[in-house]
């Protein structure tokens, strides 16, 4: 009988560490500093990829999420135009389009970050245009 019961625990131990595990993605703070440097390396990805003449500004950080034991994050973020070009020198401080509300994207973002290599990479990303 002690030893079902101690079976009983070691099984109940070990599914409790394996979930903990699998556990996937966990609500974050949006201040902390690698996410921050992963939300940064989207923006300037997505304007890097996208074919338009005119550069994207971060408008809003929706769901910001980091999966348990790693350092990859999953994020929403909303984006919108800016009358900055692609190769403007300060597209840092660019005022929004005019018509920024009509080209509004939502992008969800999954980044593998690896600062002190100062290594992110997009393991997916998905965008669509905000219809209002």
């Amino acid at each position: 009988m002690f030893q079902k019961v101690l079976l009983l625990g070691g099984l109940i131990m070990l599914g409790t560490h394996v979930w903990t595990i699998h556990k996937e993605f966990v609500d974050i703070s949006k201040n902390l500093d690698y996410f921050v440097a992963s939300v940064q390396f989207a923006v300037a990805r997505f304007n890097d990829d996208n074919m338009e003449e005119y550069t994207y500004t971060l408008l809003e950080v929706g769901r910001a999420q980091q999966k348990t034991w790693t350092m990859i994050y999953l994020m929403d973020l909303e984006l919108g135009p800016t009358t900055c070009k692609k190769h403007d020198e300060d597209i840092d401080n660019c005022p929004l389009q005019d018509c920024a509300g009509e080209k509004t994207v939502r992008c969800t973002f999954v980044v593998d970050a690896r600062p002190w290599f100062s290594e992110f990479n997009f393991l997916n990303s998905t965008c669509v245009q905000k219809t209002w």
